[in-house]
């Protein structure tokens, strides 16, 4: 297969407008395109299950057994993430509207089909699907960014209230000791404990509010 080419699944039974959109994708700006046929939904649900790489699905809209809504609902149901265009010679937007609520991502008019407008729509629906990609992972990405600062500021404040306590009941301890009966040796160990118990303090309540801070930005 050449990796230059956009592989499309072209699901159509008429083998004659087929032909025509093998001409109308024969090659465009300089892209190719690599065309398999498929007539029906069963052969392109086999196609897709095969795992063999597909740019893009083409659909007709009407088959001699169902129709391109019915096809479409079975790959939404799957799970399909490959973009369609649906091609039709119905001018019914109302068409339009229901595909687009499986995924579609345009609608052609068969009859308004030239040279050009075909294969430059591929191609934008495939710019524009790889544009949402990106899109979609920088937003992830930025959510994933969200829940780390989220669980780092939790963590903050769960530590804040962990030294907190502790330093508070050292301090009394140690007030109460300085009122009694202490040598000065004592005292003096008893005044820098006191005075290191401050420092740590406003470390916690820098530390606190730098927290605090980021969470109002």
């Amino acid at each position: 297969m050449n990796t230059t080419a956009i592989s499309i699944l072209l699901i159509d039974d008429d083998a004659e407008y087929a032909e025509v959109i093998k001409h109308h994708l024969h090659q465009f700006q300089n892209k190719k395109f690599e065309i398999t046929r498929v007539t029906n939904s069963e052969q392109a649900l086999q196609y897709l299950i095969s795992g063999k790489p597909i740019g893009l699905i083409l659909m007709d809209h009407y088959f001699s057994n169902t129709n391109g809504i019915e096809v479409i609902k079975k790959l939404f149901e799957r799970k399909n993430e490959i973009p369609i265009i649906l091609l039709t010679s119905n001018k019914d937007y109302r068409i339009a509207i229901e595909v687009m609520k499986y995924g579609v991502e345009d609608y052609l008019i068969k009859e308004e089909l030239t040279d050009t407008m075909l294969p430059r729509t591929v191609l934008n629906v495939l710019e524009r699907v790889e544009l949402n990609k990106q899109l979609s992972a920088i937003e992830k990405d930025k959510l994933i960014t969200k829940k780390k600062v989220e669980a780092i500021q939790e963590l903050v404040v769960t530590m804040c209230h962990e030294f907190n306590n502790p330093l508070a009941a050292i301090k009394i301890s140690s007030d109460i000791l300085m009122r009694q009966a202490a040598s000065p040796e004592q005292k003096e160990v008893l005044a820098k404990l006191n005075t290191n118990i401050g420092h740590l303090e406003k470390q916690i309540f820098k530390l606190r509010d730098l927290n605090i801070e980021k969470q109002v930005l």
